[in-house]
């Protein structure tokens, strides 16, 4: 059983979204109800207004600046800067653009209050699914680990 998961770029896996990307710090796989990852944002860029039904989020800013969106609306709830933790509960409406001249890194933990899902186990079968729905190409996605 791992126990230490580091999260520098040469341990993490890199999948790189048109919009965003993340490096997976720990698949869902390898634990009971929750997963990590660092989404990486350059200027200008966002993730898609999105929700997740089994997944409370929580975030912790690295470095940069953001906004956090929250509702089908994207009511702005203010600006994100290093040291800031956000909660997102599950089933909510969010998105965090980019804001500035540098790169935005935040850390994610994914709790799942039920238990790791049975119908996306793995950190891959989720991105499949996130790509399906956006329309983008997984094994571009895929491919352009680091």
């Amino acid at each position: 059983m791992k126990y230490v998961f580091r999260t520098d770029d040469d341990a993490t896996v890199r999948y790189r979204f048109p919009t965003h990307a993340n490096h997976l710090v720990m698949d869902r796989a390898e634990a009971t109800a929750s997963e990590s990852f660092v989404t990486v944002m350059e200027p200008g860029e966002s993730p898609p207004l999105h929700k997740h039904d089994d997944t409370e989020q929580v975030f912790y800013v690295l470095t940069g600046r953001g906004r956090l969106e929250i509702g089908p609306d994207a009511e702005d709830q203010g600006e994100l800067r290093p040291g800031d933790l956000v909660r997102i509960p599950p089933g909510t409406w969010h998105r965090v653009p980019c804001l500035g001249e540098e790169p935005m890194r935040y850390l994610v933990v994914d709790c799942f209050p039920g238990g790791r899902p049975t119908h996306e186990p793995t950190w891959e079968s989720h991105v499949r699914v996130i790509c399906d729905e956006n329309g983008w190409d997984f094994a571009r996605v895929k491919e352009e680990d680091g």
